[in-house]
């Protein structure tokens, strides 16, 4: 199963408050493994900014204003996302929102696997600091773009922490063509030597005068 590391970033924290979606960005793992597919979008939230909320992204009112609504990327956003496992750091907050646009738009709740990022630190490290930034230091990710939490750059952190936390540092590797590869090896029998070369006796011989001639050069120096 590919899976989607998502994160969206908002008008504030409260749906009931009316906060609403300003940004959603999806990296698609194949293999635990980014590829090139990405969605992105900056969302107009029909609705002012909170000051705690543009302090977090920087998204102004006045840039939100002309960008696309959810119902007009909604789709697409769905489309992308479809039966891949969602990894998302504090799902809770992110799938209340994006179901919330949903629900503005008469459809259904997101039904994926979701991987909870947060969960899984917490479970790791018990009694240790989780957020993003703290499980980016533990695992000596450089986190220095992130001046301003913005969905792709997020994402890309999540992914790089997310291969750490589950314990897959070469996520590539195809252990049974390896162990194929040591039967195969195993079938063929081979046997290894070293070869033994016997001096002659002038070899013996020009040896002991090499080592006589050492000898005294060390002991009168």
């Amino acid at each position: 199963m590919k899976e989607v590391v998502l994160d969206t970033e908002t008008t504030g924290i409260s749906i009931k408050e009316g906060h609403r979606i300003v940004e959603i960005g999806c990296i698609e793992l194949d293999n635990l493994v980014p590829t090139k597919n990405k969605f992105h979008c900056y969302l107009n939230p029909e609705r002012k900014v909170s000051e705690k909320a543009l302090e977090v992204h920087g998204y102004t009112d006045d840039f939100l204003a002309e960008q696309k609504k959810f119902k007009e990327v909604g789709e697409q956003f769905l489309d992308f996302i479809k039966d891949k496992r969602l990894i998302i750091h504090n799902a809770e907050f992110d799938l209340g929102h994006l179901n919330n646009e949903l629900a503005i738009l008469g459809k259904n709740k997101l039904n994926n696997e979701i991987i909870d990022t947060l969960i899984l630190a917490r479970d790791k490290f018990p009694g240790s600091p989780v957020s993003l930034d703290a499980l980016c230091k533990r695992y000596r990710i450089d986190n220095s773009k992130r001046t301003q939490h913005t969905a792709l750059i997020d994402c890309d952190l999540l992914a790089k922490v997310y291969v750490n936390l589950i314990d897959q540092k070469e996520p590539t590797l195809n252990f049974q063509s390896q162990d194929q590869e040591i039967k195969n090896r195993n079938d063929l029998n081979v046997t290894y030597y070293k070869k033994i070369i016997i001096p002659t006796e002038v070899e013996i011989k020009k040896h002991k005068e090499y080592l006589n001639l050492n000898l005294k050069k060390n002991y009168f120096n």
